[in-house]
C-alpha cells in the first residue's frame, strides 16, 4: 500500500522538476533561480553547489532579485565558488536595488559583521529594517537582537519584544524562544510565566535548543507550569542532544533529585519526541 500511495506522489515531483529545468533552460530567470535552490538543498536532485551556482548566476545575471540575492548566499559561504565577501556584498546590493528582503537582510549581516564592506552597526540596522518591515523574519529577530543589546540603535525593551513578537508570530523557533525569555525576564513586557511558557514551548517543539532548555527549567521550577521533574529532565536531554552545555549542567541537577524510574520515563519521552514543523496545527 505504501509504494503505491508513494507512486503517483514521486511522479508528480519528477514532473515539477522537469517542469522548473525546462523553463529554466529556456531563459525564465525565476526558474533558473528555482532550480538552483533545488541543487542547493539537494530536493529532487543531488545535492551540486556548483550546479546551484551555474543556475542562480544564470537569474542573476538577468536580473532576478532572488537570484542576486542567491548568488550572494554563496560567495558569502564559498559554497561552489571561492569565498568572497566583495562579490557576495555586489550581488546582494543589487537584490536591495529590487527591494529584495533577502539581500537587505544579507547586506545588513555584511555591515554588522564587516564582510566585504567596513563594519557599521548603524548600516547593518539599516538594511535589517528595511528587510523587517518587509516581513523577513530573520530580519526581525536580528534587528529585536540589536535593540537588545543596543548595537546601531538605542537599547530598547520594548522595540525588542516588538521585532521578536514579529518573527515569533512567523514561527521563528530562535524568535519564539528569545520572546519568551523577555516575558521571564519583564523585559519590554509585565513579567507573565504563562506567556513564557508558551513561548517556550513554541521554540521547543520545533527543537530549538534554547527553547528547550529554558522551558526545562520551569518545569523544574515549578514557574508558569507545574513543578514536573520528568518533563525537565525530558526536555534537558533534548536540548543536549542540540548542543546545549547549559542543558546538560541542569539536567545533573534534577536528576539527583529523581528516582531511576522517572529518569526512565523522562529519556523514554525524549526517545519518542518529535519536532513539530512550523505553522503545524497546535
Amino acid at each position: 500500500m505504501l509504494l503505491a500511495w508513494c507512486a503517483p506522489a514521486l511522479a508528480e515531483a519528477d514532473a515539477k522538476l522537469n517542469a522548473t529545468r525546462a523553463r529554466a533552460e529556456s531563459g525564465d530567470a525565476a526558474e533558473q533561480s528555482n532550480l538552483g535552490v533545488l541543487y542547493n538543498d539537494g530536493r529532487g536532485v543531488p545535492q551540486d553547489y556548483t550546479e546551484a551556482v551555474k543556475w542562480y548566476r544564470k537569474s542573476a545575471e538577468q536580473g532576478n532579485a532572488a537570484g542576486q540575492a542567491n548568488l550572494g548566499t554563496m560567495y558569502s559561504a564559498g559554497r561552489g565558488v571561492p569565498l568572497n565577501y566583495g562579490e557576495a556584498v555586489k550581488w546582494f546590493r543589487k537584490a536591495t536595488e529590487q527591494g529584495n528582503a533577502s539581500g537587505q537582510f544579507n547586506l545588513g549581516a555584511m555591515y554588522d559583521a564587516g564582510r566585504g564592506v567596513p563594519q557599521n552597526y548603524g548600516e547593518a540596522a539599516k538594511w535589517y529594517r528595511k528587510a523587517a518591515e518587509q516581513g523577513n523574519a530573520l530580519g526581525q529577530l536580528t534587528l529585536g537582537a540589536m535593540y537588545n543589546t543596543g548595537r546601531g540603535v538605542p537599547q530598547d525593551y520594548a522595540e525588542v519584544v516588538k521585532w521578536f513578537r514579529m518573527a515569533a508570530e512567523r514561527a521563528n523557533p530562535s524568535a519564539q524562544s528569545n520572546l519568551g525569555a523577555m516575558y521571564a525576564a519583564g523585559h519590554g513586557v509585565p513579567q507573565d510565566y504563562d506567556e513564557a511558557v508558551k513561548w517556550y514551548r513554541k521554540a521547543a517543539e520545533q527543537g530549538n535548543a534554547s527553547g528547550q532548555s529554558n522551558l526545562g527549567i520551569l518545569y523544574a521550577k515549578g514557574t508558569g507550569v507545574p513543578r514536573d521533574y520528568v518533563q525537565a529532565h525530558k526536555w534537558f536531554d533534548l536540548a543536549v542532544a542540540r548542543g546545549s552545555a547549559e542543558a546538560r549542567t541542569n539536567r545533573e541537577i534534577v536528576a539527583a533529585k529523581m528516582r531511576p524510574e522517572q529518569i526512565a520515563e523522562a529519556q523514554r519521552l525524549a526517545r519518542k519526541w518529535n519536532p513539530t514543523p512550523a505553522g503545524a496545527a497546535e
